[in-house]
């Protein structure tokens, strides 16, 4: 090799070192279409594929690119109900996808992570009138005082849930850079973030400790979510509640050391005696109610230990009232127990770590999500959830 050959490459590695190693070339802008395309809920049990001009990308603005979204509970209770009065809706909000254009103020996510064009995002809470919120604030307030893409109501720019091929997020919306996760990942971040936050509610009890055995009533995505929670947090004794088997085998999976089908036992008498064997002979120390049915939360004070503790956040909406016997149920037993509806965003941000743990610690998280469908199969994605034949449902664009 030639002494200036040599000079040449001792001049790159000196360099290199002097900038702080070598730079990525950035990644080729993607071309962007002109018309972009919306599952579009135009009336109760019906989809639309609609095609709209492509928005203008203002200053504050980001550009995404679709990847994928979860199907929730709440999309359900959408399409066969309108509860929410929203149609015409474009729906969504377990959504991720890649950043493809972006304003020219849009520097940093809410957490303060440099952001730029071919990162992968997600979205959580929108403020556009609430000043006090700023993107380093992460712990403030509940979602439910806030507004959330798809569910919003549908205006010139359309582009208002993930169940689409572009998204625009806009001006005093809260995202954040997970290109860090893979697709699956990024998809349960939202659920996995209701059942942090539950979690959460939990510890202010001071009930919940590693010892602690804990009973999870109903075993659907947020029931087994809430297993690997607990479990991530080092809590060996969970006592998983459900009438279907597949669920609580794969309950055990996630996490959960005992299984009860309540199905095998005719009367909340004989179902709490169960509950009670599985936990050792005692009753728990603390309950998580994840079904949404009424008669499972009137059901769950049984299992419960005087003083012990009971979280619910089956309820996403108005599912009817409980009965329960408040000397019986809540004060002899001097119950404490606490409501939890969905998240905060420093809850959000703490999921990103805790998907992390889950999977260091061998739990199964991506199992969860059973069937994937195209945007234009969003029909088939719903009616699949309505029947309750897998567990998370989503809908990914190739």
């Amino acid at each position: 090799m030639e002494n200036k050959q040599v000079e040449e490459i001792v001049k790159k590695v000196l360099s290199e070192l002097w900038s702080g190693g070598a730079k990525e070339a950035p990644a080729a802008a993607k071309a962007i279409p002109a018309k972009c395309k919306v599952a579009m809920l135009v009336d109760k049990e019906k989809f639309e594929l609609r095609e709209y001009p492509m928005p203008e990308v203002g200053e504050e603005d980001i550009l995404v690119k679709v990847e994928g979204c979860g199907v929730c509970g709440t999309d359900a209770h959408e399409y066969k109900r309108d509860p929410f009065g929203l149609i015409p809706v474009v729906l969504g909000h377990e959504g991720t996808g890649e950043i493809v254009k972006m304003g020219a103020k849009v520097k940093w996510d809410s957490a303060g992570k440099p952001l730029k064009v071919g990162d992968k995002v997600v979205t959580c809470m929108i403020f556009p009138d609430d000043p006090s919120i700023t993107m380093y604030d992460l712990n403030k307030q509940n979602v439910g005082d806030s507004s959330v893409y798809g569910l919003l109501p549908d205006d010139d720019k359309h582009l208002n849930g993930w169940f689409a091929d572009y998204i625009l997020i806009r001006k005093g919306s809260t995202v954040f850079n997970v290109s860090e996760l893979d697709l699956t990942s990024r998809i349960l971040i939202e659920p996995c973030a209701v059942l942090v936050h539950a979690v959460e509610r939990a510890k202010t009890t001071g009930i919940l400790r590693f010892n602690s055995p804990v009973v999870v009533q109903g075993c659907g995505p947020i029931g087994l979510i809430c297993i690997a929670v607990l479990r991530t947090m080092g809590i060996e004794n969970i006592i998983a509640v459900d009438g279907e088997q597949q669920r609580l085998d794969f309950a055990m999976q996630m996490g959960a050391n005992k299984t009860v089908n309540f199905k095998e036992h005719k009367g909340i008498d004989a179902l709490a005696a169960a509950v009670k064997d599985a936990v050792g002979g005692r009753l728990a120390d603390f309950a998580f109610q994840c079904t949404g049915s009424p008669l499972a939360h009137a059901n769950v004070y049984k299992f419960i230990r005087n003083g012990g503790g009971l979280c619910e956040l089956g309820f996403f909406i108005n599912g009817g009232d409980a009965t329960i016997n408040p000397h019986f149920d809540l004060c002899a037993k001097e119950i404490t127990l606490v409501g939890s509806w969905v998240y905060t965003l420093r809850d959000y941000a703490t999921t990103f770590d805790f998907i992390k743990r889950a999977k260091g610690i061998g739990l199964p998280l991506e199992k969860l999500v059973t069937h994937t469908y195209p945007l234009e199969e969003i029909d088939e994605a719903f009616k699949t959830n309505l029947k309750m034949a897998g567990l998370k449902i989503a809908v990914v664009n190739k």
